[in-house]
């Protein structure tokens, strides 16, 4: 009587794929979370953007409750700043409950009186999404 199955080196080498595989697409699917990690937190924070200008606009410095927005969010802890007479300002998002290339990283959307806004980050240019300045 002949059996059918597979024998144990055919196993070993689909185990042996399969490990290669692995290898490389981890690191690759990481990579994916933090770029969508930090452009998830990058919404979140421009999405105070009118707000912020509201608040300007009536003479009031900004803080995080006027603006609209809560802190902690999903992706980030939220802080505020402005100076209504220097007409500059500030929102920045330290990253949460990321992979560990973004984790603790920072975006801040500066806004100055005469440029507008611009947006920096503290992470590494890999995960910067396009319209922000990473390394800074």
């Amino acid at each position: 009587m002949r059996q059918n199955g597979f024998t144990l080196i055919e196993l070993l080498i689909v185990v042996a794929i399969i490990g290669i595989l692995a290898t490389i697409g981890l690191p690759m699917y990481t990579k994916h979370q933090a770029k969508a990690k930090f452009t998830a937190g990058l919404a979140e924070v421009s999405a105070l953007k009118a707000g912020f200008e509201d608040t300007f606009n009536q003479g009031t410095a900004p803080t995080l409750a006027l603006i609209g927005g809560t802190s902690p969010t999903a992706n980030c802890v939220i802080t505020v700043a402005g100076d209504v007479a220097a007409g500059t300002g500030s929102i920045a998002c330290e990253i949460l409950d990321a992979p560990a290339p973004i984790q603790g990283k920072f975006i801040t959307l500066a806004r100055t009186a005469s440029e507008g806004w611009k947006c920096t980050a503290t992470a590494d240019e890999q995960y910067v999404a396009k319209g922000c300045a990473a390394g800074n």
